[in-house]
């Protein structure tokens, strides 16, 4: 045993391994990814729902991955690093198909990936001072995403809808951000006082 590491307790349930039905579903998303992109840019109808239904599935496994985790004890290092992943594929996808296909504008596809990426390499970058948890307004943020792009990918005329959404997750998710680097600059004010 190397020294210093904490000895199991007698009783602790076994760390969880990689290989479980929440990081299953995890995987799922991120596989769903390609196949959601190939839909959203065929012609029709058809394809539109297709790509919707898909995008919703895969959306609805991120809460269920999460859930199971919890509940299961199934939470592992793989699991918090390949949940964010799959997240941000999915979303970061669907983003940047509705602007190159001209149904969203660039720039708000812009704002929301470099706060995205940036949030992420900003949790990297202090976890050596702490861990930034995500906040309600993180959940929010996403959830207001995943609406706003589900409306953008349902045929229809829908735009008032879509840009009510769209602005409102942009609004979150530019503020949420915020929060987190005033989280960060705090943190790493207090591990420097340690």
């Amino acid at each position: 045993m190397i020294a210093g590491a904490a000895e199991p307790v007698a009783g602790d349930p076994p760390p969880a391994g990689v290989w479980n039905i929440a990081n299953a579903l995890t995987m799922v998303r991120i596989a769903l990814v390609p196949l959601f992109v190939w839909l959203l840019f065929l012609d029709g109808t058809g394809w539109r729902l297709a790509a919707f239904a898909v995008f919703a599935a895969a959306s609805v496994t991120d809460k269920i991955d999460g859930d199971i985790a919890r509940a299961r004890g199934l939470v592992t290092d793989f699991g918090k690093i390949a949940d964010p992943i799959a997240d941000k594929a999915l979303t970061g996808a669907a983003l940047v198909s509705l602007s190159v296909m001209g149904e969203l504008w660039w720039w708000v596809t812009a704002a929301i990936m470099v706060r995205e990426i940036g949030i992420t390499v900003l949790r990297f970058v202090v976890i050596r001072h702490g861990v930034i948890p995500a906040s309600k307004g993180g959940k929010l943020k996403t959830m207001l995403q995943v609406i706003a792009i589900g409306f953008y990918i349902l045929p229809g005329p829908l735009d008032y809808v879509r840009w009510v959404t769209m602005g409102a997750a942009l609004v979150v998710t530019v503020v949420t951000g915020v929060d987190y680097l005033v989280q960060a600059w705090r943190l790493r004010r207090r591990s420097a006082a340690a």
